[in-house]
């Protein structure tokens, strides 16, 4: 067969079957407008009385104007600003579209993928109200927890997953979860999964969902690889941005305060000793448990979460904040998208971010569903130039102040006070090294003073002491154990001795016994030369 004769290949692509009885909307076809109430959208009576008992009165934004699409079963692609609402536009629309279906042991019906543990849990406790009222299971799994609960979980039976991409990649590997019955796939904060190298994972996961399957991508920003995404999974897909490309909150306020390299410490604690709760923001763990242990001696109740803990003492941190018990919570990039408190009116970013979307997600712990909120930078003098463009990145123009601690600027932007512990003084710093005397400056004149202190080496009662020890040390037959005891004080600084000093205590010649033996102890030669001369003694006995 010629090149020209071959059939014309097949796309490699299925088409898409619209699960669940919902119509395939044609190519091109335009979005739904958006809706001023959750009366006009077509949702099941127990979602709507829920709705209500939780005191959601009316759709956000991102929400009024994706949930038509969503509920019509059509692919979204959704961009809105961090706490603007996006769990429930997608979690309403998979909740209505799932009503009166029920999962088969590990096979549940619709997954919501997100790139943290913080943001999974987040999402199930967000639409557990939600499922419960119509009557479906959620089950989030995650790394960090026993996986033979969550197998056991999804065996019971799971209408809703949420997982993390490697957890979920775990329980397929060993058989304990199966994706062929996915009716909704949902990536939410997809650009960090891609940016945190996920990509390759969620392809392989989305690739074992069936291909005519509803799929919803929601994020605060959208680009870069995850455009790879929507074009090879999203089949005729509606976009909504409800905010700017950027994902600038409108809705707080900016700072940043240029502070010096000796100021930071204090500065810190004076903000973190503030009346209400915030969150403080470092790049590295060591940083957030350094952090938390300079506030917790200031008085101030302090928890880091970062990825070096066990989830059990993130969810223990993270239920303190929540209580209020911990009043700062110290945190890397991790958390930065997955914590949600209510009525959180200040992040501070003690170490700036390393890109324009971390701080979009930072500043996202505040603001969140139209409230108001301050997010505040501390730059040093070095980090002037990256944090300008950084601000630039990000289309935010902040309010810039110089500051030190105690200020009144300082106490007007965040509600800084003088912490309750005392802060580090000059002299304790400066009698720190005092008290290991470790100064090449300091030790001369100590061991010179410890020498005056000190009785003397050099005196003779301690020599003649020295040889009142019992008489079978001295009695000892070695010229070399003499040799060596002068030796020894020698080095120890005493003078040289006389045969009249060592002549001088009588009764120790007495007591001595043979004089051969005390000629040999002094070093001298024996008295008599007719006596029988000993074996020299063995080195092994010098």
């Amino acid at each position: 067969m010629t090149r020209s004769a071959r059939p014309a290949r097949r796309s490699r692509r299925p088409a898409a079957r619209r699960p669940h009885g919902a119509e395939s909307p044609r190519p091109g076809t335009p979005a739904p407008p958006p809706v001023a109430s959750f009366a006009e959208l077509p949702l099941p009576a127990p979602l709507l009385t829920a709705l209500a008992a939780q005191g959601v009165t009316e759709p956000f934004p991102i929400q009024a104007a994706t949930l038509p699409s969503a509920l019509a079963g059509r692919d979204v692609l959704g961009r809105g600003r961090t706490g603007s609402g996006k769990t429930l536009a997608f979690g309403l629309a998979l909740l209505a579209r799932l009503t009166g279906r029920r999962a088969e042991p590990c096979r549940p019906l619709a997954l919501v993928l997100v790139p943290t543990r913080e943001l999974a849990q987040q999402v199930a406790t967000a639409l557990t109200p939600y499922a419960d009222a119509v009557g479906l299971r959620m089950t989030a799994v995650v790394g960090g927890l026993p996986i033979a609960r969550q197998a056991t979980a999804l065996r019971r039976g799971a209408d809703v997953l949420v997982a993390t991409p490697g957890r979920l990649a775990d329980l397929l590997e060993r058989g304990d979860c199966h994706l062929g019955d996915i009716a909704v796939t949902v990536l939410d904060e997809a650009d960090q999964m891609t940016d945190m190298g996920f990509l390759p994972q969620v392809t392989r996961l989305l690739d074992r969902t069936p291909p005519g399957g509803q799929r919803m991508l929601f994020s605060a920003t959208l680009d870069g690889d995850v455009d790879k995404l929507v074009r090879r999974f999203l089949d005729d897909p509606v976009s909504h941005a409800v905010d700017a490309a950027a994902g600038a909150v409108t809705a707080m306020e900016h700072h940043l305060l240029r502070v010096a390299d000796t100021d930071k410490q204090e500065t810190t604690a004076h903000i973190a000793a503030r009346s209400g709760q915030v969150i403080m923001f470092v790049r590295m763990k060591h940083a957030a448990n350094r952090l938390v242990r300079k506030l917790s001696a200031r008085g101030i109740n302090a928890g880091a979460l970062h990825g070096g803990r066990t989830q059990s003492q993130r969810d223990r941190t993270l239920a303190g904040f929540r209580t209020g018990e911990v009043t700062v919570l110290v945190a890397t990039d991790v958390a930065a998208r997955g914590i949600h408190i209510d009525d959180l009116d200040l992040v501070v970013n003690v170490d700036p971010p390393a890109d324009h979307k971390d701080y979009l997600h930072r500043a996202g712990r505040t603001a969140r569903a139209g409230r108001a909120g301050t997010v505040v930078t501390l730059v040093l003098p070095d980090q002037r130039a990256a944090v300008d463009e950084l601000f630039a990145a990000a289309k935010v123009r902040p309010t810039t102040t110089a500051v030190r601690p105690g200020d009144a600027e300082l106490t007007r932007i965040t509600g800084a006070r003088t912490p309750p512990g005392p802060a580090p003084t000059a002299s304790s710093r400066e009698a720190t090294p005092s008290r290991r005397a470790t100064s090449p400056r300091d030790s001369a004149p100590r061991k010179a003073a410890s020498r005056e202190s000190a009785p003397s080496r050099d005196t003779a009662p301690r020599k003649a002491a020295s040889r009142e020890t019992p008489a079978r040390r001295e009695a000892a037959p070695s010229r070399g154990a003499a040799s060596s005891r002068e030796t020894a004080s020698r080095k120890a600084g005493a003078p040289r001795e006389t045969t009249a000093s060592r002549e001088t205590p009588a009764p120790r010649e007495a007591t001595t016994g043979h004089p051969a033996q005390e000629g040999r102890r002094r070093g001298t030669p024996p008295a008599s030369r007719n006596r029988r001369p000993r074996r020299a003694p063995s080195p092994r006995n010098s």
